[in-house]
């Protein structure tokens, strides 16, 4: 008994480690694949071949079959791996809080976002895609509007934290301040910005840091905005 209690903890992280490297296979094949051919010329089976794994395995992991599986591939794009580690609790969320200076904080907050835009464009570019042209696939429509309410429901974070900091403008309520949050920071802003503006992705990320700061925060540096 003592034997066996000793090797659950390693063998619960050895599972724990190969469900994590087996979703990461298949969402890059499945990204891989999508990106090349679109969403609907993407099977299932395509997807396992390349992922080197069984059929099943690809279902198991991707609960809700293709939609399922289009939703993993965005979720480990946008977290950029496989790691069960909430977005909050990651690294640059954590530097974003501890920064004392609002401006500062958005300003980070912009380069995070920025980053996160540049991984994330191509994927959204093909659900959207996928989803104008098959508008009767309820799992990809309520898949992407789901996507899109997780997006709404993430800005009240830092909307919420600038307003516990007091550095939140005092006419502006947290839900507000998170749907401009949530506008700002779309893909399809990025996406005209940097490929129909032809800014750089530089030049998006000093934008949307000024303009983050000037609608949410009640004393933004006058030498930032006036960059």
């Amino acid at each position: 008994m003592t034997e066996q209690k000793k090797r659950r903890p390693y063998s619960s992280a050895l599972r724990q480690e190969h469900a994590q490297a087996t979703r990461q296979k298949i969402a890059t094949a499945a990204r891989q694949l999508m990106i090349r051919k679109g969403y609907a010329d993407t099977t299932m089976a395509e997807v396992a071949r390349e992922a080197g794994v069984a059929v099943q395995t690809l279902y198991t992991s991707c609960p809700g079959g293709k939609p399922g599986l289009a939703k993993l591939v965005y979720d480990i794009t946008l977290a950029g791996d496989a790691r069960p580690l909430p977005q909050c609790d990651r690294p640059e969320v954590q530097a974003i809080i501890d920064e004392p200076d609002p401006v500062r904080k958005l300003a980070r907050y912009a380069a995070m976002a920025t980053a996160i835009l540049r991984r994330i464009k191509p994927v959204h570019r093909v659900l959207r895609a996928a989803a104008a042209a098959s508008p009767t696939d309820a799992g990809l429509q309520d898949m992407l509007t789901g996507i899109e309410h997780e997006r709404l429901t993430g800005s009240r974070g830092p909307a919420e934290h600038l307003h516990a900091i007091g550095a939140l403008r005092p006419d502006l309520p947290p839900a507000r301040a998170a749907a401009q949050i949530y506008v700002l920071t779309s893909t399809e802003n990025f996406e005209k910005l940097t490929e129909v503006c032809g800014w750089s992705e530089g030049e998006y990320e000093e934008w949307l840091a000024t303009m983050l700061a000037a609608a949410l925060l009640e004393h933004p540096h006058d030498e930032w905005l006036a960059n």
